[in-house]
C-alpha cells in the first residue's frame, strides 16, 4: 500500500525519470537515517537493469552501507563495477565513495607541474586543509561530480549526499570558495607572496586576528610560513578552482540534473526535508520529486483503528487471540494515519512537486536483491 496515493499529490514517475536520456545526474538528499543511501543505490540499480544505462553511484557519506548493499568489500575514489546485476539491456552499475584528500591531490596534479605539486603536497597547511578543514569535503564532492560529468563516460550519475544540513554545504561550496578567494586575508597573503617582498610577516601578523588560535596550535609555530607558502603555491590554480566550481553549480541548476528529496514520516525528518526543498527552489535547482520512505499500511485499511478497538472490546474472553489481533491492527492503523498526516505536511507544502512513498520493509536492505525490491517499489 502507498498511503500518499490516497491524497491529491502528483505521482512521481521514477521510471520515466531514470529512463530519460536527457537526465544525466540524480542527486538524492535528505536528513540522516531516512534511507537516502539505499534509495540512491536502488535508483542506480534500476537505471542499469531496467533502462540499460551505464550508471555510477557516488556517495559522499563515509558510512559503508552502499558498499555492503552492493556486495562490494569496499568503495574508494575509483568507480567499481557491481557484479551480479542483470545486464541484458546493456546497462552497467558502478559505485564509488568520495575520498576527499585523494580528490584534492588529483586536482593539484592535473592543474600544476610535478615540481609544484610536490611542494604543495609537502606543505603542512595543505595536508591539514585537504584532510580536515570544514568545507573541503563538499568542494571536493563538486570537483568529483564535475570530473565524472566531464568524461562523458556515464549515462547517469546518482549522487548520495550527506545528511541535509551538510548537503546544503554541498550546494554552498562554490560560493564559499569564491568568498575565500576574494577575501581580504587571501589578498594580503597573495600580494607579498607574488612580489617576493619581505613584508609578508608584518602583513600576516597585522591580520592574524582572523585566524583561530586553535588552528595555530594544531599546525604549530610554522603556521604563517606554511600558510603563505600554500597560498603562493596554489595562486595559479585559484582561478581554475572557482571556474570549475561555478561550472558544476550551473550543471546542478540545469534540466539535466534532477534532485530527489528523501524523507521518512517523522517530524524532524520532514522538517529537514522542507528546509532543503525551500533552498532548492530558491536556488532554482530542479526539484524532481519527493520520496517518503518507511511508510506503514495494512491490507485491510478499511477497518479503522476505532472499529478494531470497539470490536476487540466486544469480544468474549475466550476469543482473546482475536481481540489481540484486532488491537495490533488498531495500533498499526493509528501509526499509518499518523505517518500520512506527517508526510502530508511536506507534500502539501510543495503541491506541484511529484511524490511517491515506499512501504516499510521487514528488514534492512543489505544486498542487490533488496535494492531491486526497493527500486520496484519506488517505480510502482
Amino acid at each position: 500500500m502507498v498511503p500518499l496515493q490516497q491524497r491529491a499529490v502528483p505521482s512521481l514517475d521514477v521510471d520515466r525519470l531514470l529512463g530519460d536520456p536527457a537526465v544525466r545526474i540524480v542527486v538524492c538528499c535528505g536528513a540522516g537515517g531516512v534511507g537516502k543511501t539505499t534509495t540512491a543505490a536502488a535508483l542506480g540499480l534500476r537505471a542499469a537493469e531496467v533502462h540499460g544505462r551505464r550508471t555510477v553511484v557516488l556517495t559522499i557519506d563515509p558510512a559503508r552501507r552502499l558498499a555492503q548493499s552492493m556486495g562490494l568489500s569496499e568503495l574508494d575514489n575509483t568507480p567499481r563495477q557491481v557484479k551480479g546485476i542483470d545486464g541484458e539491456n546493456g546497462g552497467e552499475l558502478h559505485a564509488m565513495m568520495l575520498d576527499m584528500k585523494r580528490t584534492f591531490d588529483e586536482v593539484v596534479q592535473q592543474h600544476t607541474t610535478p615540481q609544484r605539486a610536490a611542494e604543495i603536497f609537502a606543505n603542512p597547511f595543505y595536508q591539514a586543509m585537504s584532510s580536515t578543514f570544514a568545507g573541503t569535503q563538499e568542494y571536493m564532492a563538486m570537483e568529483k561530480l564535475g570530473q565524472l560529468r566531464a568524461t562523458d563516460e556515464w549515462d547517469l550519475i546518482v549522487v548520495d549526499t550527506p545528511p541535509s544540513r551538510s548537503a546544503l554545504d554541498f550546494l554552498d561550496a562554490p560560493a564559499r570558495l569564491s568568498r575565500f578567494l576574494d577575501g581580504r586575508m587571501l589578498r594580503l597573503l597573495l600580494a607579498p607572496a607574488r612580489s617576493g617582498g619581505k613584508s609578508m610577516f608584518s602583513l600576516v601578523t597585522a591580520s592574524f586576528g582572523l585566524f583561530s588560535r586553535t588552528v595555530q596550535k594544531v599546525l604549530g609555530a610554522q603556521l604563517l610560513t606554511d600558510l603563505s607558502g600554500f597560498v603562493a603555491a596554489l595562486d595559479s590554480m585559484f582561478g581554475g578552482f572557482r571556474q570549475r566550481a561555478d561550472e558544476t553549480y550551473r550543471i546542478l541548476q540545469d534540466p539535466q540534473t534532477a534532485f530527489l528529496l528523501v524523507a521518512a514520516p517523522e517530524r524532524d525528518a520532514v522538517r529537514e526535508a522542507a528546509y532543503f526543498a525551500e533552498r532548492l527552489v530558491a536556488e532554482r535547482m530542479p526539484l524532481a520529486g519527493l520520496v517518503v520512505n518507511r511508510m506503514h499500511g495494512s491490507e485491510v485499511a478499511d477497518l479503522s483503528s476505532e472499529q478494531s478497538e470497539a470490536s476487540a472490546d466486544a469480544l468474549p474472553p475466550e476469543q482473546s487471540m482475536t481481540a489481540d489481533a484486532l488491537r495490533i491492527h488498531a495500533a498499526l492503523m493509528r501509526q499509518t494515519e499518523r505517518e500520512v498526516r506527517v508526510a502530508a505536511t511536506l507534500t502539501d507544502a510543495f503541491p506541484s512537486v511529484p511524490a511517491t512513498s515506499v512501504t516499510a520493509q521487514p528488514a534492512d536492505v543489505h544486498d542487490v536483491d533488496g535494492l531491486r525490491t526497493i527500486g520496484a517499489l519506488l517505480a510502482a
